[in-house]
């Protein structure tokens, strides 16, 4: 059985679920398209009152495309454990089903760059760029050095975590961006 202790103590995975470690950082900008290794287009739909993420991921193969179910039980702590994670990959009507029910929606193209993820947002959160490392071991994640372009470290800033980013206006983006001393380019448009 998996038990998860308080803020003070350590996170333990378990049979089902693992240990997530990631790193995130606010860029400036997108990577340049010669970085970039992989362009996957994801949809997110969290679940209202629930740990729950329904995601389809259209991958650089047009028509291929992945659905998965995730439950995040966050660690209570700031750093780079984030918590518990559970996946079940699940079939397109298995993922219909799920999709049926009540959620809030965030689209993003999510870049490859090999070692990071960067997600580069769809509106109303357009401007909004986050780079995202995951780590096998707590020493490689303390080891990390930000990438290029990083702005801040948001690693322990919950407002950028996908469950609060999916519920934020673009008046709020704006504000939580102007903190880091970012201003989004208003003609800018999101990647296709």
């Amino acid at each position: 059985m998996t038990e998860r202790s308080d803020a003070a103590g350590p996170v333990a995975g378990g049979k089902y679920a693992r240990i997530e470690r990631e790193r995130r950082f606010l860029l400036a900008g997108p990577p340049p398209a010669s970085a970039v290794t992989a362009t996957r287009r994801i949809t997110d739909r969290y679940l209202p009152g629930t740990r729950l993420r329904l995601r389809r991921v259209e991958g650089p193969d047009r028509g291929t495309v992945e659905y998965k179910l995730t439950q995040k039980v966050p660690a209570g702590r700031p750093g780079p454990v984030q918590g518990l994670i559970t996946n079940t990959y699940l079939s397109r009507s298995e993922y219909d089903l799920l999709a049926s029910l009540p959620a809030a929606v965030l689209s993003k193209t999510r870049l490859s760059v090999p070692p990071l993820g960067v997600d580069v947002f769809d509106p109303p959160l357009h401007g909004l760029i986050l780079a995202e490392a995951e780590f096998a071991t707590d020493e490689a994640a303390l080891s990390f050095r930000p990438p290029a372009g990083c702005v801040a470290e948001v690693t322990d800033d919950a407002r950028f975590t996908g469950g609060s980013l999916v519920r934020t206006d673009r008046r709020d983006l704006l504000a939580r961006l102007a903190e880091y001393g970012i201003e989004p380019d208003p003609a800018a448009s999101p990647v296709e």
